[in-house]
């Protein structure tokens, strides 16, 4: 595999990142290809490595620290790599289409570039690579440095590269599954009313679920939509057996106005008359967190209107920490994890003029520069 060339800018290098596979579980190389990059174009960093997450910081001194993270992993290859160039189809502007163009090696790209580039930003930098995003939380290699190394995870604002078309998306709902079993009593299909059917019993579990209306909650300005949706359904024994047991695993999406404590509380209300419910995954989310000085300042640098982020991301963490922070990457969203995923070369490179316009820019004193 050739060396990543971070000097080649950030449309080229998301090429180059999109074509090291890097599927959850398989970030090695990845992570390999980033950690040398640095050590031979960003000599200015300090560069730390906790598994297959990279953390790369200036130590300049400065009265502020901002945080820069993105995700190395992917979800599963379908024939969509290697990326290729292509225009799109309505508004023939350019495109570099395959899987992690959008989720998120554009971020990346953009990341990695500046990061070499910077080497005398207006404030601290630190950057944040990280493995294992799309799978189970508990998983999260990010999750993993802050517990092995919170020290470096200190700063006054945090952003994160998901796909935000360029825009900038403030907190993130929060995200739980459950699983919710109904039970019955197993019998011969000739005589099922001798048995009671647990599939059948889910009947009105699911027909609950396709009727409710998810609420629309504001939340510091921003508008949150919630859902309550079933994903996966369990059950069946044999082709002449009354099933004595049914799983329904759903999955809520919850405002960041709510307490993971109150998500699990609503979830295990909405499901009273089940059997079991089992809390298997439960991520918080983060309100948006835009009042906070920094982060008006990047609001008015890049010049759009914030939105609330409906998906639930890594901006939890850094507010766990109490750190205020926003989604601010190229891509739409929408192509996450679709196999024609595709991501525009504009919004690439705007996202990158924007955050070197900002990290850039020096709000001292001309006394004080001097």
């Amino acid at each position: 595999m050739p060396p990543l060339n971070i000097s080649a800018g950030p449309v080229e290098l998301t090429r180059q990142l999109c074509n090291i596979p890097s599927v959850s579980g398989d970030e090695r190389a990845i992570a390999d290809a980033v950690e040398a990059a640095l050590h031979v174009h960003a000599p200015h960093l300090r560069v730390v490595r906790d598994g297959d997450t990279i953390i790369a910081r200036t130590e300049l001194g400065r009265a502020r620290r901002v945080a820069i993270a993105g995700h190395l992993d992917t979800v599963p290859i379908n024939r969509n790599l290697p990326v290729r160039n292509e225009l799109d189809a309505v508004t023939g502007e350019p495109m570099i289409w395959g899987r992690g163009t959008v989720d998120m090696k554009a971020g990346v790209a953009v990341q990695l570039a500046l990061a070499a580039e910077l080497s005398d930003p207006a404030v601290d930098l630190t950057w944040i690579w990280y493995d294992h995003e799309e799978v189970a939380s508990h998983l999260s290699g990010l999750g993993r440095a802050v517990r092995n190394h919170p020290e470096l995870f200190a700063a006054d604002f945090a952003i994160l590269g998901e796909p935000s078309n360029g825009t900038i998306e403030g907190g993130c709902n929060g995200t739980l599954r459950a699983r919710v079993t109904m039970r019955g009593r197993r019998a011969h299909s000739a005589r099922g009313w001798m048995g009671v059917n647990a599939i059948h019993r889910a009947g009105d579990l699911l027909q609950r679920l396709s009727r409710y209306e998810a609420d629309r909650i504001v939340v510091d300005g921003l508008e949150y939509r919630e859902g309550v949706n079933a994903v996966r359904v369990e059950g069946g024994v044999a082709g002449n057996v009354i099933p004595d047991v049914c799983v329904v695993e759903v999955n809520y999406r919850f405002a960041p106005s709510r307490t993971e404590e109150e998500a699990a509380a609503f979830i295990r209300e909405f499901f009273d008359d089940a059997d079991e419910v089992e809390i298997v995954d439960l991520a918080p989310g983060a309100r948006p967190g835009l009042d906070a000085p920094l982060a008006q300042r990047f609001v008015a640098a890049v010049g759009v209107e914030p939105t609330a982020k409906f998906g639930w991301t890594d901006v939890s963490r850094f507010a766990a920490l109490g750190i205020p922070a926003v989604n601010f990457g190229p891509g739409d969203a929408l192509l996450a994890h679709a196999d024609d995923e595709r991501v525009p070369v504009a919004q690439i490179e705007f996202t990158a003029a924007a955050l070197r316009s900002w990290l850039a820019a020096d709000e001292r004193p001309a006394q004080a520069r001097a």
